[in-house]
């Protein structure tokens, strides 16, 4: 037991490493942008267009993971499919057109969808075998990774370096890292005759309604991201700095919260954090919507943030215990939720061309209620301990909706 103990602790120290290095990609890859836009020649809207190619990427190979994972173990399908995102990021600034660019962004999006969610499920198993919240931690984890690089990034480009060299450096780098720190996960494998998952399937019934709470947090999340600046701009009458400042409140307060998210939900429970956060987002909003000043907007915004931060890590995790393939379900929960962060920001910019941005963001505070009385599906199910005599580090399956205590 002290062998398995300490394997869990060691595989958490890599799984910590493997969401920050998955978080240095889009980091990285953010602060570019502006170059690749002229690089290609393309306008606002076909950029847009090309800036799509991740979502469907992602979408469409996110149910691959699961099978990946059955087919290789935790380990090499995390080892394999990161080192796949790292080496995709010296992709787009390769691309000469919008045809290429669209092409690289798609297998940019493909190879973080289906890393995301392995690596998701491998935080779900270290989770359960330390039998403490971490998945809260490892979100937050992801956020700082990405500040990082793209505090480098930005460097980067003050400084006039090519940004071809700068991604297929940081790719390179990455990519040793990835290598590295993905020897310290758990290979977890599949139980004698259990059957491989689909290439392709509806998410189970369980996930599904997992992901609907996902959905809901993600929402306001997505809305807020692209929104907020602009609510504080057109509804306050602010400035373009405070607007900016509106929205780096609102994305501190996601990373710090998701930081130490992981002490109040061993202390509450998953389901009462959530309702917690659904109640303090469902605040928030109906601060946004009755402001007409910076001075309560603003903290209306920080609410939600505080509210919704740990609502995805926990679907994760729920998705895990929810019983069947573990990666199976977290994929089709990171299905739908990412679904959600798609179609917030449009819906948001929708109901404001055809109402207000105060229509728009009563909608958003619909949506952070909702948790309240949904957040029962994420209850914990309990898991039983490892299989007997496997050695540490390398297990089976346990049986589904068992937890050690």
């Amino acid at each position: 037991m002290a062998d398995d103990l300490h394997a869990a602790r060691r595989a958490r120290v890599g799984v910590s490493l493997v969401f920050a290095v998955h978080g240095a990609v889009t980091g990285t890859f953010a602060t570019r942008i502006p170059w690749i836009q002229d690089h290609t020649g393309v306008g606002p809207g076909q950029l847009g267009l090309a800036l799509l190619a991740p979502a469907v990427g992602s979408f469409l190979a996110m149910p691959l993971a699961g099978r990946i994972v059955h087919r290789f173990g935790a380990r090499a399908a995390v080892r394999g499919l990161l080192m796949l995102w790292t080496m995709s990021l010296a992709l787009p600034a390769l691309a000469p057109n919008l045809g290429l660019l669209w092409l690289s962004l798609f297998v940019y999006g493909a190879s973080a969808g289906m890393s995301d969610v392995a690596m998701n499920a491998q935080g779900v198993e270290v989770e359960s075998r330390l039998d403490r919240s971490i998945m809260s931690g490892l979100h937050g984890l992801w956020y700082v990774g990405g500040l990082a690089a793209s505090g480098f990034g930005v460097l980067a480009a003050h400084l006039g370096v090519d940004p071809r060299l700068h991604y297929a450096v940081v790719a390179l780098i990455l990519t040793c890292l990835g290598y590295g720190v993905s020897g310290l996960l758990l290979d977890v494998r599949p139980a004698a005759g259990e059957e491989a998952p689909p290439r392709f399937a509806l998410p189970p019934r369980a996930a599904l309604l997992i992901g609907l709470v996902g959905f809901c947090g993600v929402f306001a999340e997505g809305a807020s991201v692209d929104w907020s600046g602009v609510y504080i701009k057109a509804v306050t009458g602010s400035s373009a700095g405070t607007a900016a400042a509106c929205y780096a409140v609102f994305a501190a307060t996601m990373a710090v919260v998701r930081l130490a998210g992981d002490h109040v939900v061993d202390r509450l429970g998953p389901v009462r954090t959530v309702r917690l956060g659904g109640t303090v987002a469902t605040a928030g909003g109906l601060l946004v919507v009755f402001a007409r000043t910076p001075y309560l907007a603003i903290p209306g915004f920080a609410l939600i943030g505080l509210g919704v931060a740990v609502v995805v890590p926990l679907a994760f995790a729920a998705a895990g215990r929810a019983g069947g393939n573990a990666s199976q379900a977290i994929a089709g929960v990171a299905t739908v939720t990412y679904t959600s962060g798609l179609v917030a920001p449009a819906i948001v910019g929708g109901i404001a061309q055809i109402s207000s941005l105060t229509v728009s963001f009563a909608v958003v505070t619909l949506m952070a209620a909702a948790l309240v009385p949904s957040a029962g599906v994420l209850g914990r199910r309990r898991r039983t301990a490892p299989t007997a005599g496997a050695p540490a580090g390398s297990t089976t399956r346990r049986p589904a909706g068992t937890r050690a205590d």
